[in-house]
């Protein structure tokens, strides 16, 4: 483990675990064994990561996260205050469904808002919006605008954060980043960095 990594010391990282350089982990976590955090990630304050978990760089999941096995977060996934991964999708407490868990994959600089829930199985799109409080029970098309319980979606988002034109094609706003949208798929076709 690089010498630049943080843990508060009323966090656990166990053996078996790797965490990258410049990752923050902060007070009363637990990093399972097995997992892999990359760098320059920030793990607030009750955040659990079990094994088999893989997490990018520059991700940062907010306080009071458990991020279970077989979901993968991609570079630059931002995971807001309560916001629930699931791993099973008919949990009961005397039935054993480890053999059972689904893969969830969070894509290339997501945001899913406080207390939203991803029920497992299914693939955030890049750059797509979880509002707060949202359930997907989907798959989410990049550059989309989810919410409501279940999550629909409501507009589509620039990779900076801002909202799109309605229609998902023209320029944002704030960055000058263009896109287009054929049917259902929006695609960045040009702007800064």
């Amino acid at each position: 483990m690089s010498a630049s990594v943080f843990i508060h010391e009323s966090s656990y990282v166990d053996e078996g675990s790797q965490v990258g350089a410049g990752t923050k982990i902060w007070h009363f976590c637990h990093v399972m064994a097995g997992a892999v955090i990359g760098e320059r990630c920030n793990l607030g304050q009750n955040v659990v990561v079990m094994g088999r978990v893989t997490i990018g760089n520059n991700v940062k999941i907010q306080n009071n996260v458990s991020v279970y096995e077989g979901v993968v977060l991609e570079d630059d996934v931002f995971c807001g205050p309560s916001m629930v991964f699931t791993n099973v999708l008919n949990p009961r407490s005397h039935v054993s469904r480890k053999d059972e868990y689904r893969q969830t994959v969070v894509r290339r600089g997501t945001s899913i808002g406080a207390n939203a829930t991803i029920v497992c199985g299914v693939t955030l799109g890049e750059y797509c919006f979880i509002g707060a409080g949202a359930v997907v029970t989907k798959d989410v098309a990049a550059y989309a605008l989810m919410a409501g319980v279940p999550a629909r979606r409501v507009g589509w988002m620039c990779q900076c954060g801002e909202r799109l034109p309605e229609s998902g094609a023209g320029t944002c706003a704030r960055c000058g980043s263009t896109y287009e949208r054929t049917g259902d798929v929006v695609r960045r076709t040009g702007g800064p960095r």
